[in-house]
């Protein structure tokens, strides 16, 4: 950070300057000291120029990339949904060939065989038709 200077540190420089310097050759240097600040400034602003050039370059390059990865986004999503509706059409395409199976027997015949029931015991159908519900 650059030091603040008040009013009276620049008038004791001028003082000093036009003491060193002397009145005859003083505004020779002011003039030279002018130039070189002004070939300082123009120096500084080429600097921030190209450095914000370079910012923009990357801001532009992030955003390319962005913009690609959202159209690899939308080829997948569009992959997606080309695959969702062929699997659509397949599934339409098999329930219209095969007919839908009828629903599963009970666990008892009635014809009086044993038969396993859902708990994994062996009953005899012409018992108590309690038996099967335990």
């Amino acid at each position: 950070m650059l030091p603040q200077f008040g009013f009276a540190e620049l008038l004791f420089v001028a003082v000093v300057a036009l003491i060193v310097v002397g009145p005859k050759d003083l505004p020779v240097m002011l003039r030279r000291l002018g130039q070189i600040v002004s070939k300082g400034r123009a120096v500084a602003d080429e600097f921030r120029s190209a450095f914000d050039d370079i910012a923009r370059q990357a801001e532009l390059d992030e955003l390319r990339e962005e913009i690609e990865d959202l159209r690899r986004d939308n080829a997948v999503t569009a992959a997606a949904k080309d695959l969702q509706a062929a699997e659509a059409d397949i599934n339409a395409e098999i329930m219209r060939q095969s007919p839908p199976q009828p629903a599963a027997a009970p666990d008892t015949e009635t014809d009086g065989t044993e038969t396993e029931s859902a708990t994994g015991k062996h009953v005899d159908a012409a018992e108590d038709g309690n038996a099967t519900r335990q």
